[in-house]
């Protein structure tokens, strides 16, 4: 396994103090070692079986909200999803009055009031936006230099929104938004044929910001409209790059559905393998479509693992959801779709006094199938446990999105105990929240670690310690990063 271990902050070489681990030269402040773990008091932590509703992953429902429906989601039904364990909603817009005339600001609105009620309920949307959705419907798509209209009209609200945008699925070419049925934009087109798709994708990847991604249906759908060779692939350095590339992800509507999944492939291995490189890095999720030889549970799980999903509709096919439930697989899809973060052990500094260095190393593992892919804030938060209105945190360096299935995670932190914290006993806590400010505070955005007896939902923490915290009797200033106080709103 490989080993990740991020020294996250350091102390500055103007740290000055007389605490019990004494800096007393400059190169020693610049570069400070780490306390042995004998050195540390150990906690070990128990691995829970519970299937967690967290954030950005797991089954999602499907729901269509077209020009000739008034479907709206409402508090009742965000509600059921989420005592289902389902924290995103597939909202899929069927413009079908629109092929051929701007969106009426009623339907906006209409968009506008679902994505608030999606913050305000504590869920987010996997997006799509089509004109039609079936074959039967012509014509199966809107000219370009309409759609581009479309787009710009839905800009502010996919800006004011986007917080509760997990991914934007491509969309607005063919049938479903699936980029194969199409009046405008080649149908079945071969390399070389891909301007027109192309230029929806940059519009798209424009009015998103960009921390969000755009998934497509195939691989030659980046592929080809990108120009680029399936060895082109996403490395560590340039994924999260914010570039165009790092940014188009993708999504499977018939998985398992034949050898090919029904085309997703064009029976080229090479395709397969791009996927699996790729989605290392970026958003993999979609549906299965018809109950097959390949849909067993054996090979679900060794293609969700092998293309990293995160989240797959709950609701089609039918056929094929009954037979992972029969085959007994549909627990271990419930926990391992997406990231399932579990704690094995942590080291606490035994002996706390304030204005001197706190040290934590928490060493994990995310047995899911996929790490998050997008952008995840990781605080260490201390609340006194009497005087709860005493809460201090500081944000670490660390990004969730490189905590990758089946290697080891070690995060390390020292920082400071600011002279203003009172003493007293503290519980501490891991806190992964959504960094987007108008969500950041909520508890259904952050992600719940697979524990037994460290879930807070009240601060949506993981508590991972307590510990007494004394006063320092050699009043010696202390300058380094330290613990902020804060106030949740």
């Amino acid at each position: 396994m490989k080993r990740l271990f991020l020294s996250l902050f350091c102390i500055p070489a103007l740290l000055l103090t007389f605490c019990n681990d004494k800096v007393n030269s400059k190169e020693e402040t610049e570069s400070p070692a780490s306390s042995a773990p004998d050195q540390l008091e150990k906690v070990t932590y128990q691995p829970s079986e519970e299937i967690i509703c967290n954030p950005e992953r797991g089954f999602f429902t499907h729901q269509e909200y077209a020009t000739d429906n008034n479907h709206s989601i409402t508090p009742a039904f965000l509600k059921e999803c989420r005592e289902k364990g389902m924290s995103l909603i597939f909202t899929a817009y069927y413009m079908r009055d629109f092929k051929d005339k701007l969106i009426s600001e009623e339907y906006l609105q209409r968009i506008r009031n679902n994505m608030l009620a999606l913050r305000k309920g504590g869920a987010k949307s996997v997006l799509r936006f089509a004109y039609t959705s079936s074959e039967n419907e012509k014509p199966w798509d809107a000219p370009w230099e309409l759609t581009e209209q479309h787009i710009q009209q839905l800009k502010p609200i996919l800006e004011e929104f986007s917080d509760v945008i997990c991914v934007l699925e491509a969309g607005f070419v063919g049938v479903w938004g699936e980029w194969y049925y199409t009046d405008h934009y080649n149908y079945q087109p071969k390399k070389g044929e891909y301007a027109p798709r192309r230029k929806v994708l940059d519009a798209l990847l424009k009015v998103m910001p960009k921390d969000r991604m755009i998934s497509v249906r195939y691989p030659v759908a980046k592929l080809f409209t990108f120009n680029i060779n399936y060895t082109d692939t996403i490395t560590r350095k340039t994924a999260y790059n914010e570039s165009d590339l790092s940014r188009i992800a993708f999504h499977n509507d018939c998985f398992l559905a034949d050898i090919d999944d029904m085309g997703t492939f064009g029976e080229n291995p090479d395709y397969r393998k791009f996927w699996e490189w790729e989605t290392k890095y970026v958003a993999m999720g979609g549906e299965t479509c018809k109950l097959s030889e390949y849909s067993n549970c054996e090979n679900a799980v060794t293609d969700f693992a092998k293309y990293h999903w995160s989240y797959i509709n709950i609701d089609y096919h039918p056929a094929v959801i009954n037979q992972w439930e029969d085959e007994q697989c549909m627990k271990e899809i419930q926990k391992r779709l997406g990231y399932r973060f579990t704690l094995s052990e942590g080291y606490f500094t035994p002996k706390g006094e304030i204005g001197c260095p706190y040290e934590v190393v928490l060493k994990l593992q995310n047995t899911g199938w996929a790490a998050p892919f997008n952008p995840r804030d990781v605080e260490i938060v201390f609340v006194h446990k009497k005087k709860k209105e005493n809460k201090y945190k500081i944000k670490l360096k660390e990004d969730p999105r490189f905590w990758f299935p089946n290697e080891q995670i070690t995060i390390q932190a020292r920082f400071g105990l600011p002279e203003s914290m009172p003493s007293g006993e503290y519980d501490i806590y891991l806190n992964l929240p959504d960094p987007r400010p108008t969500i950041a505070a909520r508890w259904e955005y952050s992600i719940q670690l697979a524990n037994k007896d460290v879930w807070n939902k009240q601060y949506g923490y993981n508590k991972i310690h307590s510990t007494m915290l004394v006063t320092n009797s050699n009043k010696a200033p202390f300058v380094g990063e330290s613990l902020e106080k804060f106030q949740v709103k």
